[in-house]
């Protein structure tokens, strides 16, 4: 998470623990993995969908935020993008460690800042500030007064344990996951303001996968016993419904987004099963990008980067597996199957820097999203691509402190021509 001030030091560690490992890649890491710790199931499964490099060539709107040539209608990405007030540009966001003294102190000035709001029950979220949830009024006030849009990370379900799902036919449990749940919104409404929610990492690759044949319907979960979705079924699907019914109801100015996994299935496949949780009445997809650097999997001599197979380090020719046009691919087919034309954000995207060199040490391990990324920034805009948010997805990962100035550098680069048009 990020501290923003002294009063939240206390709490630094807590969310860390919990929520540093939250949300891995879908794309294009090969092979299988163990997933051990939040989010590492997610980097195995597919390669990709279908073969890379469909998103260049396209092109990428006229500047102005429309599409197919047209004066007067906006594209989905630049009418969200419009909602946060925003430059009609592909947004870059920072979140996932990077504190905002840190940003300060490099000149860095992100359109988001993400954080996240850990847990369930004592010692989770709502009570790391009095009155209770006021976190998010500060977490907000704070990107707000730096000049960002506040996003959360709303990570509960892994409270029992990465993967543990048990919790959804727990009624105590998921009264409190509830009751949290409404106070998240609740806050974010009294902020007036546009905010960016990310609903649950890992938690729907996880069902999708222990789902009787993959559907959500089919399994059972505590869910109208909420005012707001007493009409809802009592299934795993409900509960996507439910968040999404919550958001509308408490706060209609809260955008949401769910992030699916793709390891239980092709993108297409998952698609159908997110319909059933209403990932389609969502504001925008959110594509976990991989929540550790490549260099971290490679030498595996951290825990929280042990337990995986498979090359990690991406292509950037895009010739060899796995590279970045076939995890555009995969979500662009992801996208076309969901249907309602969502906007993408691309989350938890890891902040090495490039080398040839496989490993690295604490800290400093390679990895070439950021590299990629901000210098191939227009191939995402031309992907329904609305933002990018970079972040460490783990203790050891790389950050803007210890990158020897890449990141800074590269959006400033960015920023400097112009920035990628939306599509």
């Amino acid at each position: 998470m990020i501290v923003f001030s002294q009063r939240w030091i206390a709490v630094a560690a807590i969310a860390f623990a919990l929520a540093g490992c939250g949300g891995g890649s879908d794309s294009t890491q090969a092979s299988s993995t163990t997933g051990t710790g939040g989010g590492t199931g997610a980097q195995g499964g597919t390669s990709g969908g279908s073969s890379g490099g469909t998103t260049g060539g396209q092109t990428g709107g006229n500047g102005g935020g429309t599409t197919g040539g047209s004066t007067s209608t906006l594209s989905n990405s630049a009418a969200l993008v419009q909602k946060l007030g925003k430059p009609s540009r592909v947004l870059v966001g920072l979140g996932s460690g990077q504190s905002i003294s840190d940003m300060q102190s490099q000149g860095i000035r992100p359109d988001i800042i993400d954080v996240y709001l850990v847990g369930a029950g004592p010692g989770s979220w709502p009570y790391w500030n009095s009155p209770d949830g006021a976190y998010i009024t500060y977490a907000a006030q704070a990107a707000q007064t730096y000049g960002a849009t506040p996003m959360f990370t709303f990570y509960q379900m892994a409270q029992n344990g990465d993967g543990n799902l048990s919790g959804i036919t727990d009624a105590t449990f998921m009264n409190t996951y509830w009751s949290q749940a409404r106070l998240m919104y609740q806050r974010i409404a009294a902020l007036n303001a546009p905010v960016l929610i990310n609903l649950e990492p890992d938690f729907w690759g996880y069902v999708w996968a222990q789902a009787p044949s993959h559907d959500p319907t089919q399994m059972p979960a505590v869910v109208n016993s909420q005012p707001e979705c007493s009409s809802l079924p009592n299934t795993a699907a409900g509960i996507g419904q439910c968040l999404v019914q919550m958001a509308r109801q408490i706060a209609p100015k809260a955008l949401i987004g769910f992030p699916p996994a793709f390891w239980s299935g092709s993108p297409t496949a998952v698609a159908g099963e997110m319909r059933a949780a209403a990932a389609h009445q969502a504001d925008f997809i959110v594509a976990q990008t991989s929540d550790r650097d490549a260099g971290c999997l490679e030498a595996a001599a951290v825990s929280e980067c042990t337990g995986r197979s498979g090359t990690f380090y991406w292509d950037e020719s895009n010739i060899a597996t796995p590279n970045f046009h076939q995890s555009q691919s995969s979500y662009l087919d992801y996208r076309t199957a969901l249907g309602n034309g969502l906007p993408i954000l691309w989350w938890q995207t890891p902040l090495g820097v490039p080398s040839s060199t496989p490993g690295g040490t604490n800290q400093h391990y390679r990895d070439n999203h950021v590299d990629y990324m901000l210098r191939n920034t227009q191939e995402y805009g031309d992907g329904h691509t609305f933002a990018i948010v970079f972040g460490s997805g783990g203790t050891y990962q790389t950050t803007i402190n210890t990158d020897g100035g890449q990141f800074a550098r590269l959006l400033g680069l960015y920023l400097g021509g112009g920035g990628a048009t939306l599509q």
